[in-house]
């Protein structure tokens, strides 16, 4: 059989992909809820918590994206790794984590839906040491349905 494939010794045949009777295939294949609990990351410059521009860009996709969806929470955590004093390092995760919810609102995002926290500097030295440099960020979940 050219263009067809046959397994005769379990007796099927198989001559396209035509299926008859079945579910269609828009029955089976749907998009993604775009009003649905969301989670992103936005990330520092080593010692600063001023935004980049890859953060705004990742602040601005994510507004867009729920726009027109009712956001009922976002607790935004901010980070920081392990250089510097534990004081220091538990400020300036509380600044990028308020830098982030200033942009949210700045794009239209409802003020009192915010839940901030800061974990400083907690976490970023891994059990054997090391020291994780890719905790300069900040953790975004957002609680968004359809309204």
């Amino acid at each position: 059989m050219t263009g067809r494939f046959a397994i005769l010794g379990a007796g099927l045949v198989l001559a396209g992909c035509a299926m008859t009777g079945g579910p269609e295939r828009s029955d089976l294949v749907t998009e993604p809820q775009a009003c649905a609990p969301q989670r992103f990351e936005v990330y520092f410059r080593d010692s600063e918590a001023g935004l980049t521009d890859a953060a705004r860009q990742a602040i601005s996709l994510t507004a867009e994206q729920l726009q027109g969806c009712q956001i009922r929470g976002v607790n935004v955590i901010g980070l920081a790794d392990a250089r510097g004093g534990q004081n220091a390092n538990l400020e300036l995760s509380e600044r990028r984590a308020m830098a982030v919810v200033e942009a949210l609102e700045a794009a239209g995002w409802p003020a009192p839906a915010f839940s901030l926290g800061a974990e400083g500097d907690l976490g970023a030295v891994t059990a054997d040491g090391a020291r994780e440099p890719m905790r300069r960020r900040t953790e975004v979940l957002v609680d968004a349905g359809p309204r």
